[in-house]
C-alpha cells in the first residue's frame, strides 16, 4: 500500500485511511437507495439500478483511487439523475419514442466520450474557466432547488393543483410526517458534525416507516402506489440485481433517435456535458482545498487524471445502466476523518461492491425515506447563492437569476443553462462588453438559440 498510494508522503496511515474511506461511504451511501429511487421512475428495474449504482461507483472510485491517488469518491451524481427520469425520459415519451431511457443513456455515453477527448487535451480546466463565476453558481443553486422540488414531490409534501399549480399535500400522512421529521434528523446530525448524517437520516425515516406500517398508520395500497417498506427476502440471491442489470440495463443504447432529432438530442447531451462539467471541477477543487492539495497558484496537480476517471465512470455508467458518474463532495467527510490518498477510495469502493449483497434492504427504502437527502443536498447546493454578486455586472446577474429560476419553475435543468447562458450573451451585448464573450460562450449560445427555435417552431 506505501509503494501504491505513497501514505508517508502525505502524511497518513492505513488505519486513517480505512476510516477516511469507511466515514465517506457512509456519508453517500444514500446514493444506493435514492438512485434507483429517481431512475425507477423512468422505467427502468430498480434491482438493475441498484447494481448499476454500486458497480459504476465501485469502478471509477478504484480508476480515482489507481490512477489519480486522490480521496475522492464518485458516483451517479445527484440532480443529473433528476434531469435524466423527470426531463429527459418524459420530454423524449412525449415525442412517442420507446424505451426513452435508452435515448438518455446513450447521451450519456457520449458525454463520457467526449469528457475523455476533453480531459486527452486538457480542454476541460480551460472550458470551466471560462463560464462565469455567477453563472456556475446559479446553475448549481437552480439544481439544488430542482433537487429539492423533485424531493418534495416524491414525500407528497407538495402536490399538483389545478388552480394553483401546486399546494401542500396530505400534512397528516405518514409519508410526509416522516419526511419532514427526517430533515430535521439529517439537520440536527449536521450542526453536532456526526459522521454519515444523510444516512442516518434516512434509516432513522424508514425505520420509522417500517414501525408505522406494522402499528397500521402506514397503510400499503399497490394500486395506488404505496408499497410495504418492510425488506422482502423472499427468493433472495446475492447476484439478483446483478442478474437483473445484465438482463435489462446492460449495454441498452438507442442510437437511432439521434438521425431522428439530431438538435434535440445535442440539447440533452450538453445539458448533461455541461452540468456534470461544473459539478465534478467544483468538487475536485473543494476536497483539494479541504486536504491542502492546491498548489501556490491554487491549480490542483494532476487533476487531468482525475478527470479521466469521471469521464471513464460515466462511460462505464452508461453501458451498465445508470446516469452521469461524478465525483461527490461528500468525500470531504473522509478528508476530514484522515483519509488523504486513493486508498482512502479504494476502501470505499470495496464497500460499494459489498453492499449488492444487501439490495433487499436498500430497495425496500421508500421514496418518503429518500426525499430527506434530497431536499437536504439541495440545501447544500442552494447555498452557492450566497457567493453571487449581485451588484457589478447586469449580465452576470441576469445570466445566474435566470438559471437558477427556471429549473425548478420549468421543471428543467436544460431550461434553466439555456436561459442562463442567452440572457448573458444578449447582456454583454447590450451593454457594451462584447469582447467578454469567450467563443465557448458564443458556442453555447448558438446552440442554445438554434433549441428555442425549433420549440418555438413546434419541432422538439
Amino acid at each position: 500500500m506505501e509503494k501504491i498510494f505513497k501514505l508517508k508522503d502525505h502524511g497518513t496511515t492505513v488505519r486513517n485511511e480505512l476510516i477516511g474511506g469507511l466515514t465517506t461511504f457512509l456519508s453517500m451511501a444514500y446514493i444506493l437507495a435514492v438512485n434507483p429511487s429517481i431512475l425507477s421512475a423512468a422505467g427502468m428495474p430498480a434491482d438493475a439500478i441498484f447494481a448499476a449504482t454500486a458497480v459504476s461507483a465501485a469502478f471509477a472510485t478504484m480508476i480515482m483511487a489507481f490512477y489519480a491517488n486522490y480521496p475522492v469518491v464518485l458516483a451517479p451524481g445527484m440532480g443529473l439523475n433528476a434531469y435524466f427520469a423527470y426531463t429527459v425520459v418524459p420530454q423524449l415519451a412525449e415525442q412517442g419514442v420507446t424505451d426513452p431511457w435508452k435515448v438518455a443513456l446513450t447521451a450519456i455515453l457520449l458525454e463520457g466520450v467526449i469528457f475523455v477527448l476533453l480531459s486527452l487535451v486538457k480542454f476541460r480546466e480551460t472550458l470551466v474557466n471560462k463560464v462565469p463565476k455567477n453563472l456556475k453558481l446559479g446553475i448549481s443553486a437552480g439544481i439544488g432547488l430542482f433537487v429539492v422540488f423533485v424531493g418534495l414531490n416524491g414525500a407528497k409534501i407538495v402536490v399538483s393543483d389545478e388552480s394553483n399549480l401546486t399546494k401542500v399535500g396530505d400534512v397528516g400522512s405518514p409519508q410526509v410526517v416522516l419526511s419532514l421529521l427526517g430533515v430535521l434528523i439529517i439537520a440536527a446530525l449536521w450542526h453536532y458534525k456526526i459522521k454519515g448524517a444523510i444516512l442516518i437520516g434516512i434509516t432513522s425515516t424508514w425505520l420509522f416507516g417500517i414501525a408505522a406500517e406494522l402499528l397500521g398508520w402506514y397503510q400499503v395500497n399497490a394500486a395506488k402506489g404505496v408499497y410495504s417498506v418492510i425488506p422482502n427476502f423472499e427468493g433472495y440471491s446475492v447476484f439478483s440485481p446483478v442478474e437483473s442489470m445484465a438482463k435489462n440495463t446492460f449495454f441498452q443504447f438507442d442510437f437511432s433517435y439521434i438521425a431522428k432529432d439530431a438538435v434535440n438530442f445535442i440539447v440533452v447531451l450538453f445539458a448533461f456535458l455541461f452540468i456534470d462539467l461544473f459539478d465534478t471541477v467544483g468538487t475536485l477543487i473543494g476536497v483539494a482545498e479541504e486536504c491542502n492539495m492546491l498548489d501556490e497558484k491554487g491549480n490542483l496537480p494532476g487533476v487531468g487524471k482525475a478527470l479521466m476517471a469521471d469521464a471513464a465512470g460515466t462511460i462505464a455508467g452508461s453501458m451498465l445502466g445508470t446516469s452521469t458518474v461524478t465525483s461527490y463532495v461528500e468525500s470531504t467527510t473522509g478528508v476530514a476523518a484522515g483519509g488523504r490518498t486513493g486508498f482512502t477510495a479504494l476502501t470505499s469502493a470495496v464497500l460499494f461492491l459489498l453492499s449488492i449483497t444487501m439490495y433487499p434492504v436498500f430497495l425496500a427504502i421508500p421514496s418518503f425515506a429518500t426525499a430527506p437527502a434530497l431536499m437536504f443536498v439541495g440545501l447544500l447546493m442552494v447555498k452557492n447563492i450566497t457567493k453571487m454578486d449581485f451588484e457589478s455586472d447586469m449580465a452576470d446577474t441576469i445570466g445566474g437569476f435566470f438559471a437558477i429560476i427556471m429549473m425548478p419553475f420549468t421543471n428543467s435543468i436544460a431550461n434553466g443553462i439555456m436561459f442562463g447562458i442567452i440572457s448573458w450573451v444578449v447582456l454583454k451585448i447590450v451593454t457594451g462588453k462584447i469582447r467578454e464573450i469567450h467563443p465557448v460562450m458564443w458556442v453555447s449560445f448558438a446552440l442554445f438559440a438554434v433549441r428555442i427555435t425549433t420549440m418555438i417552431m413546434g419541432l422538439v
